[in-house]
């Protein structure tokens, strides 16, 4: 058995299998994943998980070179968007409206749905490579 990390046998594959410039998705609850994209569903009840505790858990095992936010994040969620930003200091952000964002969720290699039941929790993130 694992001693540390993300235990979940899907989102430690998924994480595993991604090269550089690679995305995936972190989702609220109420973000439409299309039928055909692959999705890791952790939701259990609203609000559980919450989107920053897979934040973090994905945060600590891939090398990330940039993130995509809604950008209406800032107005309609800027408790959340503040803890991004900490989280993701240094990493180049790209803001784009939120339909944009959906459309670009398809491209993803997959889309980890958590509880979280707030307005815009949502991110894509893109693999870098941790290469010296």
């Amino acid at each position: 058995m694992k001693k540390r990390g993300i235990l979940n046998k899907e989102l430690n594959t998924l994480l595993a299998s991604l090269g550089h410039t690679d995305t995936i998705v972190i989702a609220d609850c109420g973000l439409p994943i299309p039928n055909e994209q692959a999705r890791i569903d952790l939701s259990l009840v609203k609000g559980v998980p919450p989107f920053l505790s897979v934040l973090d858990a994905v945060v600590d095992e891939l090398e990330i070179e940039a993130i995509v936010l809604a950008e209406e994040i800032k107005d309609e969620n800027p408790d959340l968007y503040e803890r991004i930003k900490q989280r993701m200091d240094g990493v180049p952000v790209q803001f784009v409206p939120h339909e944009q964002f959906k459309a670009m969720t398809k491209q993803a290699k997959a889309v980890i749905r958590t509880g979280e039941a707030t307005p815009y929790a949502n991110i894509i993130l893109r693999s870098g490579v941790n290469f010296s």
